[in-house]
């Protein structure tokens, strides 16, 4: 079985010479060492020195030097747009201040099912919609080292941390 021993960053390792892929949702590209199965149909075992958030475009070198590429697969989301600009970043606020797990894209925000939020962005006139797509969230502000490989916690979109700000920000916020 080959092992996946190293992890290289989109635009970081010779896409070009993949020898195959493999396609992993969000929760699954999370990982320090799990058997997968490549799209080609080969197993592989990714064993890794530490969890990294692999990315859509990510090679992760074989142990015999080859490499395959990471593929985000679609799964269920929200499709979150706004009327605006203006409309469109007051309800990424919302968002953001309930530390949701949130793929920020120029046109639309996607984030897990939740229907208790879809209702609340729906009473801030957000379009909502369900789709499939692949989804990425943004590390955050305070995710620690360098880009998508390094993750502060994982939030499920569920997560509450029990306490209000009544209209302000963090005071961190900058």
């Amino acid at each position: 079985m080959n092992r996946a021993v190293a992890v290289a960053s989109v635009d970081h390792w010779p896409a070009e010479t993949a020898c195959d892929s493999v396609t992993l949702s969000f929760d699954m590209r999370h990982r320090r060492r799990i058997r997968l199965q490549t799209d080609g149909g080969q197993a592989m075992l990714l064993d890794l020195e530490r969890a990294v958030a692999l990315a859509q475009g990510d090679g992760l070198k074989l142990d015999d030097g080859r490499w395959v590429a990471v593929r985000a697969a679609p799964e269920p989301l929200l499709e979150v747009r706004g009327r605006d600009t203006r409309h469109f970043a007051r309800i990424a606020w919302h968002l953001g201040n309930r530390h949701l797990a949130c793929d920020v894209q120029p046109d639309r925000l996607l984030i897990r099912p939740d229907h208790v939020i879809a209702d609340m962005l729906r009473g801030l006139g957000a379009a909502v919609r369900e789709v499939e797509a692949p989804f990425q969230p943004e590390g955050g502000a305070y995710a620690s080292g360098h880009g998508h490989h390094d993750h502060g916690h994982h939030d499920d979109g569920h997560h509450r941390h029990g306490h209000h700000h009544h209209g302000q920000g963090h005071a961190d916020d900058g």
